[in-house]
């Protein structure tokens, strides 16, 4: 089990156009935009005491010209936060690129179920600490593409493949409850985290101080929040001080 005091709230910024955004379930066609200036709500988190930011490139995720959000990308990085990135990034070139303007750790998602061999020579270049799975379901199999394309894939085969290649930190986001406050689904996260052996962070549907609290109290390694905190349902200052 993960000790709660390495415990990690990551308030998500997910950028499209270079504009903070966030989708519901993630539907390109269902969204909603919280401004053009990803600097600033970097600025707010940190001000409310994030040491974490999970920083999504839905412009790649959805094969969209990404050029807008690495130049946001440098922008927040100028905040001094830790800062994990992914969204389309599919050959080592990005990678590489990410990690030397300044990201700390890279997750793969479609290219890390497409191209396993990606991953292996991701983590034997930049080693384990810099380089995460991001697993994405619905209904219990593996979605790519954005969520947009259903695999036959389980929860429970990647996460066995991921760790099984080295890895030790895996996002898994429960799509149906992306973006639309419904609570986070714990059960699921935990039970890959037990299976896998993998570090998990829990992301989709986070709403209540309550829900982070429950994720911490698994022992889950972190949780991501999203539109919850932009529609201001939850204080990020309360979840880090409150005990969450």
């Amino acid at each position: 089990m993960t000790n709660p005091a390495s415990f990690t709230i990551f308030p998500a910024i997910d950028l499209r156009a270079g504009k903070v955004v966030r989708l519901a379930q993630g539907d390109p066609l269902r969204q909603t935009t919280y401004g053009d200036d990803p600097r600033a709500w970097a600025e707010r988190w940190k001000d409310e005491g994030a040491s974490w930011l999970h920083i999504i490139n839905l412009s790649g995720a959805f094969d969209e010209d990404s050029r807008a959000n690495f130049t946001a990308l440098q922008q927040i990085l100028t905040v001094g936060l830790k800062v994990e990135f992914g969204g389309g990034i599919r050959s080592e070139e990005t990678i590489r690129t990410a990690l030397q303007l300044g990201v700390e750790r890279i997750f793969l998602g479609t290219a890390a179920i497409q191209d396993p061999g990606l991953v292996d020579r991701a983590l034997a270049e930049f080693g384990p600490t810099r380089i995460a799975g991001d697993i994405g379901a619905r209904d219990g199999q593996v979605t790519i593409k954005g969520w947009q394309q259903t695999t036959p894939l389980t929860v429970a085969e990647v996460g066995q493949r991921f760790r099984a290649q080295g890895l030790e930190w895996c996002v898994l986001t429960d799509v149906a409850r992306d973006g639309v406050s419904t609570g986070v689904n714990v059960t699921s996260a935990l039970e890959l985290q037990k299976d896998s052996g993998l570090q998990v962070v829990a992301s989709g549907g986070v709403s209540t101080l309550a829900d982070v609290q429950r994720v911490r109290a698994a022992g889950l390694a972190g949780v991501i929040i999203g539109r919850a905190l932009y529609d201001g349902h939850i204080s990020l200052r309360d979840c880090l001080t409150e005990g969450a």
